[in-house]
């Protein structure tokens, strides 16, 4: 996977745009909004994990709080307002722990199209990038398949938060290029 890029248009009223580029066929490649749902690269995450729901796409009720490694949060159940969009994200329901202090996704729980659960994901490290306007990002994400026992991590080694780069930057050529 090293060298891999991935390159999201996150919009509002219409559907995301995304690209991966894979070093080892020297491609990049569309993904379209019927991929959503579909594996990234081969692992338990899917392009979806990958990118930022619409808030406005789902239902959220309060369940409880509860602690996730020490940490107080709110469990939220969260559900998509229709089939298609379910299909998109392809889960029925999703039960997130969201950090009370910094509001940050520490676990979730994900239910198949059938309603049985399906994945787990858990954050393991949390940094924040923005000490000023404290915003923070996972630095290690494990999502485990509760089927097939298969899991996967994904590290997020660097982050780095640069607001004067230009627009232009982000194209499927810089993509192509590893920057």
């Amino acid at each position: 996977m090293k060298g891999t890029g991935f390159l999201s248009f996150d919009y509002l009223k219409k559907n995301d745009d995304k690209w991966i580029y894979m070093p080892a066929l020297r491609k990049t490649r569309r993904i379209v909004s019927s991929e959503n749902a579909k594996s990234f690269m081969g692992s338990e995450f899917s392009y979806a994990d990958m990118s930022t729901p619409a808030v406005e796409d789902f239902d959220y009720k309060f369940l409880t709080e509860q602690k996730v490694d020490g940490h107080d949060c709110y469990v939220l159940e969260i559900i998509p307002k229709n089939k298609t969009i379910a299909n998109e994200n392809g889960f029925s329901k999703k039960i997130s722990y969201i950090d009370k202090r910094i509001f940050v996704v520490r676990k979730a729980t994900y239910y198949n199209l059938a309603g049985e659960k399906e994945k787990e994901m858990t954050v393991s490290a949390i940094a924040e990038v923005d000490t000023k306007n404290h915003k923070y990002r996972f630095k290690e994400m494990t999502m485990i398949n509760l089927k097939n026992k298969r899991k996967s991590v994904l590290n997020n080694n660097v982050i780095k938060f640069t607001p004067s780069i230009s627009d232009s930057y982000f194209t499927t050529r810089t993509l192509e290029q590893g920057k």
